[in-house]
């Protein structure tokens, strides 16, 4: 049990809303239209979870070959440094997760548009290069605006258009909040780790900015989530339904004030836990108000 346990934490699983979340919002999309593929839902769904899955593999073999993991750490990762994992089993597993993703994107493909390989594939590129290669995005201050973009509006709008064939200006409004969220649990997770980051050379957008003002930028990101969301109903590019992701408001205060009041990694750590779960809320309760939009529309 205990091994296992070991294998689970190395996927990072609180971290797989961010896959998990725009395939559903995508999804939720094209429900509204009166489109459910489930077998292509299924398999992009499990595409994008084993390829954060794997983002989060290669992260946790580079930070340690680089040496900024130690077994003092704080966080769930750290499988290498404290559980005793080989790094080249770790490097290994996750170029197996990245090739069952392409095999299921073959599937994915030939359902939909061998476009979507393209954009795939660039996704899948930026997943390695999050920590991998010579100039690792994580040690820059790009980190969370590349990991936004290629798990928000790309993921979203790749699970709309899988589904419908097509895009269009409400898939595009709708991937913005999500992918703001997204890099919401980069920017708490640089913040928690900003001392160990700078003291390994990164140059995060928390350590460029200083605590003060990432905790500042940490709550405007909030803010701007919802304000954007409520401008989108008013616009009518998102459903009134889609203002039920209102009810996670308290969640986004109570993760906004744990990083003002609190500095150590120990205690920040829940505030990094908690974007994350916000995130799923967030996307879920967005899916379910796309899903009984589309069953008044169309009685799907």
């Amino acid at each position: 049990m205990k091994q296992w346990k070991i294998w689970w934490r190395l996927l990072r699983p609180f971290t797989l809303t961010a896959s998990i979340t725009p395939a559903l919002v995508g999804t939720g999309l094209a429900l509204t239209e009166g489109r459910l593929r489930w077998d292509v839902f299924i398999t992009f769904l499990v595409a994008c979870i084993l390829i954060q899955a794997a983002t989060n593999m290669f992260n946790e073999y580079f930070d340690y070959r680089r040496g900024l993991d130690d077994a003092e750490m704080v966080g769930i990762a750290g499988t290498i440094v404290r559980d005793g994992i080989h790094p080249a089993t770790v490097l290994r597993l996750a170029w197996v997760f990245m090739g069952v993703a392409v095999l299921l994107g073959l599937y994915i493909c030939w359902h939909s548009s061998w476009w979507v390989a393209l954009v795939g594939v660039l996704c899948m590129g930026v997943a390695y290069l999050y920590s991998g290669g010579p100039l690792p995005l994580a040690y820059t201050p790009f980190g969370e605006i590349a990991a936004a973009i290629s798990m928000g509006p790309a993921i979203v709008l790749l699970a709309y258009f899988t589904q419908t064939g097509h895009l269009s200006g409400s898939a595009v409004a709708a991937s913005i909040p999500v992918g703001l969220l997204i890099g919401a649990i980069l920017l708490g997770n640089n913040i928690r780790d900003m001392d160990k980051d700078r003291a390994g050379g990164r140059r995060t957008v928390p350590i460029l900015l200083g605590r003060q003002r990432v905790r500042s930028l940490y709550a405007g990101v909030m803010v701007v989530t919802y304000v954007l969301t409520i401008a989108l109903v008013v616009s009518r590019l998102l459903t009134p339904w889609a203002l039920l992701v209102l009810l996670t408001v308290p969640t986004a205060y109570m993760t906004a004030i744990r990083f003002y009041r609190y500095a150590e990694p120990v205690q920040l750590h829940p505030a990094v836990k908690g974007t994350a779960v916000l995130l799923f809320r967030f996307g879920a309760l967005m899916f379910v108000g796309m899903a009984v939009s589309a069953l008044l529309r169309h009685g799907v």
